[in-house]
Protein backbone atom coordinates (compact mmCIF):
# COMPACT_ATOMS: atom_id res chain seq x y z
CA UNK A 1 0.00 0.00 0.00
CA UNK A 2 1.61 3.07 -1.11
CA UNK A 3 1.77 6.07 1.42
CA UNK A 4 1.44 9.86 1.50
CA UNK A 5 5.08 11.43 0.58
CA UNK A 6 6.72 13.36 3.78
CA UNK A 7 7.64 16.88 2.95
CA UNK A 8 11.41 17.13 4.28
CA UNK A 9 12.20 20.40 2.12
CA UNK A 10 11.01 23.70 1.41
CA UNK A 11 9.91 22.62 -2.26
CA UNK A 12 8.59 19.14 -1.16
CA UNK A 13 6.23 21.15 1.24
CA UNK A 14 5.47 23.82 -1.36
CA UNK A 15 4.60 20.91 -3.91
CA UNK A 16 2.99 19.29 -0.92
CA UNK A 17 0.94 22.69 -0.42
CA UNK A 18 -0.05 23.02 -4.22
CA UNK A 19 -0.93 19.40 -5.12
CA UNK A 20 -3.61 20.43 -1.41
CA UNK A 21 -4.46 23.29 -3.01
CA UNK A 22 -5.96 21.21 -6.26
CA UNK A 23 -7.47 18.65 -3.94
CA UNK A 24 -9.37 21.39 -2.29
CA UNK A 25 -10.48 23.37 -5.91
CA UNK A 26 -11.08 20.41 -7.34
CA UNK A 27 -14.06 19.15 -4.76
CA UNK A 28 -16.26 22.59 -4.97
CA UNK A 29 -15.86 22.21 -8.95
CA UNK A 30 -16.73 19.07 -8.40
CA UNK A 31 -19.96 19.13 -6.22
CA UNK A 32 -21.37 22.71 -7.63
CA UNK A 33 -20.69 21.03 -10.96
CA UNK A 34 -22.65 18.22 -10.49
CA UNK A 35 -25.89 20.50 -9.34
CA UNK A 36 -25.04 22.98 -12.60
CA UNK A 37 -25.21 19.43 -14.81
CA UNK A 38 -28.34 18.70 -12.79
CA UNK A 39 -29.62 21.62 -14.04
CA UNK A 40 -29.20 20.91 -17.56
CA UNK A 41 -25.63 23.08 -17.64
CA UNK A 42 -22.25 22.16 -18.86
CA UNK A 43 -20.61 18.70 -17.58
CA UNK A 44 -17.07 20.20 -18.23
CA UNK A 45 -17.03 21.63 -14.45
CA UNK A 46 -17.99 18.18 -12.93
CA UNK A 47 -14.91 16.58 -15.26
CA UNK A 48 -12.28 19.32 -14.65
CA UNK A 49 -12.98 18.91 -10.47
CA UNK A 50 -12.85 15.11 -11.02
CA UNK A 51 -9.66 15.23 -12.90
CA UNK A 52 -7.83 18.08 -10.59
CA UNK A 53 -8.64 16.03 -7.15
CA UNK A 54 -7.06 12.84 -9.12
CA UNK A 55 -4.11 15.25 -10.21
CA UNK A 56 -3.64 16.72 -6.78
CA UNK A 57 -4.01 13.11 -4.94
CA UNK A 58 -1.52 12.01 -7.23
CA UNK A 59 0.82 14.79 -6.24
CA UNK A 60 0.07 13.75 -2.37
CA UNK A 61 1.59 10.66 -3.02
CA UNK A 62 4.56 12.00 -4.93
CA UNK A 63 4.26 10.98 -8.08
CA UNK A 64 4.88 13.60 -11.22
CA UNK A 65 1.89 12.39 -13.57
CA UNK A 66 -0.48 13.83 -10.74
CA UNK A 67 1.11 17.65 -12.70
CA UNK A 68 0.59 16.09 -15.88
CA UNK A 69 -3.11 15.08 -15.16
CA UNK A 70 -4.01 18.53 -13.97
CA UNK A 71 -1.87 20.19 -17.08
CA UNK A 72 -3.94 18.08 -19.86
CA UNK A 73 -7.24 19.05 -17.72
CA UNK A 74 -5.45 22.75 -18.05
CA UNK A 75 -4.86 22.40 -21.66
CA UNK A 76 -8.35 21.39 -22.17
CA UNK A 77 -10.19 23.96 -21.04
CA UNK A 78 -8.82 26.57 -23.26
CA UNK A 79 -10.97 25.13 -26.23
CA UNK A 80 -13.67 24.37 -23.62
CA UNK A 81 -13.50 28.24 -22.80
CA UNK A 82 -13.55 29.84 -26.70
CA UNK A 83 -16.15 26.85 -27.53
CA UNK A 84 -18.29 28.11 -24.47
CA UNK A 85 -18.14 32.05 -24.77
CA UNK A 86 -16.05 32.87 -28.28
CA UNK A 87 -13.89 36.07 -27.86
CA UNK A 88 -15.59 37.85 -25.22
CA UNK A 89 -12.15 38.61 -23.32
CA UNK A 90 -14.36 39.32 -19.75
CA UNK A 91 -16.21 35.97 -20.38
CA UNK A 92 -12.49 33.94 -21.04
CA UNK A 93 -11.22 35.81 -18.10
CA UNK A 94 -12.49 33.86 -15.56
CA UNK A 95 -12.86 30.44 -17.16
CA UNK A 96 -8.57 30.69 -18.13
CA UNK A 97 -6.90 32.60 -15.87
CA UNK A 98 -7.19 31.31 -12.62
CA UNK A 99 -7.10 27.71 -13.73
CA UNK A 100 -3.75 29.18 -15.54
CA UNK A 101 -2.20 30.73 -12.59
CA UNK A 102 -1.88 27.36 -11.08
CA UNK A 103 -0.82 25.40 -14.18
CA UNK A 104 2.41 27.58 -13.47
CA UNK A 105 2.62 26.62 -9.76
CA UNK A 106 1.78 22.69 -10.98
CA UNK A 107 5.14 23.13 -13.74
CA UNK A 108 7.13 24.60 -10.67
CA UNK A 109 6.42 21.32 -9.19
CA UNK A 110 7.68 19.16 -11.47
CA UNK A 111 11.33 19.01 -11.09
CA UNK A 112 10.87 18.41 -7.42
CA UNK A 113 8.11 15.43 -8.05
CA UNK A 114 10.34 14.20 -10.33
CA UNK A 115 13.22 14.62 -7.77
CA UNK A 116 10.79 12.52 -5.10
CA UNK A 117 9.67 9.60 -7.35
CA UNK A 118 12.74 9.04 -8.31
CA UNK A 119 14.57 8.81 -4.77
CA UNK A 120 11.15 6.82 -3.75
CA UNK A 121 11.90 4.22 -6.81
CA UNK A 122 15.33 3.66 -5.16
CA UNK A 123 14.37 3.13 -2.00
CA UNK A 124 11.74 0.71 -2.81
CA UNK A 125 14.29 -1.21 -5.12
CA UNK A 126 16.43 -1.39 -2.45
CA UNK A 127 14.14 -3.22 -0.37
Amino acid sequence: METVHRPRSAAEWATFAVAVLLVLLGLPLLIMGAQLATLGGSLYYVLFGATIITGGVLMVFGHVAGAFVYLAAWLCTWPWAFWEVGMDGWGLLPRLFGPSLVAIAVLLTIPVLRRTQRKTSLRGSAV
